[in-house]
């Protein structure tokens, strides 16, 4: 049996621990929203395409995470994971983070203005 194998009370995160995680029927945490799952995959696809190192990316997530006015319980966790792809990006000059938050900006007005049931599309935010 390997060391990630082994699961005990002492290998789970603080994170893990926290009591408003959300976790699956066998107790495992699990991502709040898609979304989150997606903007996790991202960032692990970007690392593996070489656009930053893991060390760079770890600094920028624990930079947003050690930013004031951060809910105790960890609820915006991933808002702060995708605010520091977003910081990570614009510094790298991969991405421009002024398109970026336009971008955010327009996909929470297309979800506003779509249907309760109904695919979100960007096509559904009535200033595009």
């Amino acid at each position: 049996m390997s060391a990630c194998e082994i699961s005990s009370p002492l290998t789970v995160s603080l994170l893990a621990q926290s009591p408003g995680l959300k976790k699956s029927p066998d107790g495992e945490p699990v991502f709040p929203e898609p979304w989150a799952a997606e903007a996790f995959a991202m960032t692990v696809h970007l690392h593996e395409k070489g656009l930053f190192t893991w060390g760079e990316w770890a600094l920028a997530l624990s930079s947003e995470l050690r930013q004031p006015g951060k809910a105790e319980d960890g609820s915006d966790y991933f808002d702060s994971w995708v605010k520091a792809l977003s910081t990570l990006l614009g510094e790298k000059g991969i991405a421009d983070e002024a398109v970026i938050a336009d971008l955010q900006e327009s996909w929470q007005r297309a979800a506003e203005a779509t249907p309760h049931g109904q695919p979100i599309e960007l096509a559904n935010d009535p200033r595009r």
